[in-house]
């Protein structure tokens, strides 16, 4: 197959990993790196390696567009390069409302392009184990599922603490669900930064499964966390992103009530209300391999073979609704059901013209 020349829009601290895999890989024929900053250009740059400081400039050397700047960006960008005919590989989240994330659907469904979302967590082989063990049943009943993702910054430039950890979190769920929530509440406050929101709390509710997943996102916490629990009627599971081994756990363990052990008879009085079990942990075997070298991989494999991505842009859309309902939730402290910003439109269209045109800023993810 022939091979890709590929942009990476935004050189800072996530476009910079990119570039390393990309360059790494043999499906590449050149990586063009596209910045507004002459200094990170130079870092990343060398003898050979052509820069542009716009993604205008870039347009006609390349066959595909990673785009790692700051969301605000993400849909102007993203537009710009399908109107030219390339595939994009577009980071998350995909935009900052559903009704941006569906113009960019759109538009790349209407060019025949690829359009790729860079939901990292759907590439990673513990996820996929997770989600295994869910499937298998060996969770059983699934009751339900807490995530937590905090550390000490970084903080944003133009969005809060939801719109930049949470997405990796809706992600995740949706994935192991097999499903997308029909309902959002959050909280949040502003504690070290005036404009956004620095820590918050989500609850998402997927009515089809009956079951809620609590989420907790934190820029100002003094550990840095990224686990996810599930609780299951028959063992319950931790994955620790963190742990160099053991990254999943499995606890045999869990509750029965008095009156499920006697077959629907309510306790004596003088019995304890549950019984508690206690069992085994033991850690499932789990293949890991960078989780971004498998998505840009995957993304290149997409290009060049037509196929469509397993986080396309229809999974995209997916995860920022549920965003845009925290964000509403987070407004008017009340839960908002997801179809609410199905009708929701763009409030200043003409905003995509004039931003198609600004060079684009470093994003740290």
């Amino acid at each position: 197959m022939e091979r890709i020349r590929v942009a990476v829009v935004g050189c800072g601290y996530w476009g910079s990993k990119h570039v390393r895999v990309l360059r790494s890989s043999q499906a590449v024929e050149e990586v063009v790196l596209v910045d507004g900053s002459a200094e990170r250009l130079a870092a990343l740059g060398g003898a050979g390696v052509r820069a542009f400081p716009s993604l205008d400039q870039a347009l006609p050397e390349v066959d595909a567009v990673v785009i790692a700047t700051p969301p605000s960006t993400h849909v102007p960008l993203g537009l710009q390069a399908v109107a030219a005919g390339k595939h994009v590989l577009v980071e998350k989240p995909m935009a900052t409302t559903t009704a941006a994330a569906r113009l960019l659907l759109q538009a790349a469904e209407e060019s025949g392009v690829v359009l790729m979302v860079g939901h990292t967590f759907e590439y990673n082989g513990a996820v996929w184990k997770l989600r295994s063990l869910i499937d298998s049943g060996e969770l059983g009943d699934l009751y339900y599922i807490d995530t937590a993702r905090l550390n000490l910054g970084l903080y944003q430039r133009d969005v809060n603490v939801i719109m930049d950890l949470a997405p990796h979190d809706i992600s995740i769920l949706n994935y192991l669900t097999g499903s997308v929530p029909s309902s959002v509440e959050a909280w949040g406050a502003r504690h070290a930064h005036r404009s956004f929101e620095d820590v918050a709390y989500l609850r998402l509710y997927y009515d089809r499964l009956d079951l809620a997943a609590n989420v907790h996102v934190s820029w100002l916490d003094p550990c840095k966390v990224r686990r996810l629990t599930a609780v299951g009627s028959r063992k319950m599971a931790v994955y620790n992103d963190l742990a160099t081994e053991e990254r999943i756990r499995l606890h045999d363990k869990g509750v029965l009530s008095a009156s499920a052990l006697s077959g629907g008879v309510g306790p004596a009085l003088t019995e304890p209300p549950m019984s508690y079990r206690y069992g085994d942990i033991t850690s499932p075997f789990v293949v890991y391999d960078e989780p971004l070298t498998v998505q840009d991989s995957h993304f290149l494999d997409c290009v060049q073979t037509g196929a469509r991505p397993r986080t396309d842009g229809h999974n995209g859309v997916a995860v920022v609704r549920a965003l845009e309902c925290a964000q509403i939730s987070l407004e008017q402290g009340r839960r908002v059901a997801c179809d609410e910003v199905d009708d929701r439109r763009l409030a200043f269209p003409e905003q995509w013209d004039e931003e198609r045109s600004a060079r684009p800023r470093e994003a740290v993810s």
